[in-house]
């Protein structure tokens, strides 16, 4: 399978090229050429799939045979999740009045972003050994990202992994699952700034082209299409928990709730849709709204600031995944994309095409939630469930509950629940209600850590730019010491 940039001015590259990419050169984003189509038949075999079968097969239909083989590819996808806590890796609770909570979190860290970068690592890890390369990964993370990126590489001897976090803007907890990682291959910089400040230097970097060849970077932010990939399973294994019945003509419609900061599991929910899965989508989002707005009005603009709030994994301004979403919706049209995104980098405001707009609210239904509203759905679902949600799957359960107090009649729905309500103690108390703690947490407080300050009047881009350099001249040194 090709991939194609969608501003259409890059060469098209296969799986191996998108995921070494990130951002493609010309500052687009990677997409399938062609998207295949599922008939009923192949969604009836794929519905008693377990979510690792439902991962392997959406993973051969888009990296393709010849690249990876089957058996290897299984191999790779099995070792991916082979610590994840939940022997399904994946577990749907069934609440009461309808609520379907569909845990992503059981991965090392307690997020959704395991089950994706610990299939994206082994993919890398292939790859490299292969062609006997090393590669330098560079993220900017709002909290989940950055730990789980380490987690699924740290100790790799073909990777060096840098992460720059926001310091004092994700919780302690999120904090200490990256700075007590002390693997020599794990670079960890705190930055005195917010997760969009942060980006701007990373972008910086990417966007020359010479050096990201010389030193083979890499991000595994959201913008990864593996990341992308991986994530279709969550909104397929929804689907096959939640409809009532495949005997029906055509096949039952289910409601998946998708909490989100940078749009990468709503672009994966809308690819599924595209290749046939009967899905309505629902984006819900914090006080961050810039999705909610482009729903609603058009409105694709930043606001003044970035507010912080309880969900603070989505306290994200701008939503790179947009871009994959309106490239399909205008029909893979690359000249429209590029124009929109041009724009949107110019002036930070862009109103939607009319057109555009209607087909994005025909496709997509859209929710913003307040931090009281978070807070609120977080007591309720205790009251009525003994059950605790974090404040990002509490922003997709308040939809639920808004439908459900209003008496409408409904398909089937199912909220993605994407962390633990351990990685959120803070949040919990603001509903007041008592953290659970896991024991393994607990444990990170008594750790060492390892962590280098990037202040306010340094010079990060730089900073970033010697540590690379750096951890070139090393694995060079290295190279040359093994060959010897």
């Amino acid at each position: 399978m090709w991939y194609v940039s969608t501003r259409g001015i890059a060469p098209r590259v296969n799986f191996e090229g998108a995921l070494f990419s990130g951002y493609a050169p010309d500052g687009g984003l990677f997409m399938p050429e062609e998207l295949p189509q599922l008939d009923r038949k192949t969604l009836c075999q794929w519905s008693t799939l377990s979510y690792p079968g439902l991962v392997k097969e959406l993973c051969a239909l888009f990296i393709g045979s010849e690249l990876i083989p089957k058996d290897e590819l299984n191999d790779l996808i099995d070792r991916a999740f082979s610590r994840f806590r939940h022997r399904e890796v994946v577990h749907l609770s069934r609440l009461r009045n309808g609520l379907n909570v569909l845990e992503l979190w059981h991965g090392v860290t307690y997020a959704f972003k395991d089950l994706s970068l610990s299939c994206t690592a082994q993919f890398l890890q292939y790859f490299l050994e292969k062609r006997e390369k090393h590669v330098t990964v560079v993220v900017g993370t709002s909290g989940d990202t950055g730990s789980a990126a380490i987690e699924s590489v740290q100790g790799a001897k073909n990777m060096d992994i840098i992460v720059l976090l926001p310091k004092g803007h994700c919780t302690k907890i999120q904090e200490l699952q990256m700075t007590t990682v002390l693997k020599e291959n794990v670079h960890v910089f705190g930055v005195e700034g917010n997760s969009d400040e942060l980006d701007e230097p990373i972008k910086t970097v990417f966007a020359d082209v010479a050096f990201v060849k010389k030193h083979n970077l890499m991000s595994l932010n959201s913008i990864n299409w593996s990341r992308v990939l991986v994530q279709m399973a969550h909104h397929f294994f929804a689907y096959f928990q939640c409809m009532p019945s495949l005997d029906t003509h055509p096949l039952p419609l289910v409601e998946v709730v998708v909490p989100t900061g940078a749009a990468g599991n709503l672009a994966a929910g809308y690819i599924a849709q595209k290749i046939g899965l009967p899905v309505r989508l629902v984006v819900a989002v914090n006080g961050n709204d810039i999705i909610h707005r482009t729903v609603q009005q058009g409105d694709f603009s930043l606001s003044e600031a970035v507010k912080s709030t309880l969900a603070s994994a989505m306290d994200i301004q701008v939503p790179y995944n947009m871009e994959r979403v309106f490239w399909l919706l205008s029909g893979s049209d690359s000249q429209v994309t590029r124009a929109l995104m041009e724009q949107f980098e110019r002036t930070q405001s862009v109103n939607l095409p009319k057109e555009l707009h209607s087909k994005l609210s025909e496709a997509v239904t859209s929710v913003s939630v307040s931090d009281e509203a978070i807070t609120q759905t977080m007591g309720r679902c205790w009251d009525e469930n003994q059950y605790l949600l974090c404040p990002h799957s509490a922003v997709a359960v308040n939809y639920h509950y808004q439908q459900m107090d209003r008496q409408q009649p409904s398909t089937p729905r199912c909220c993605l629940a994407p962390a633990s309500a351990a990685k959120f103690p803070e949040a919990v108390l603001a509903a007041g209600l008592t953290p659970e703690t896991p024991a393994e947490i607990v444990a990170l407080e008594h750790k060492e850590t390892r962590c280098t300050p990037m202040r306010r009047g340094d010079n990060w881009m730089l900073m970033l730019w010697d540590t690379i350099e750096d951890l070139s001249q090393r694995w060079r040194s290295h190279a040359l010491n093994t060959s010897r």
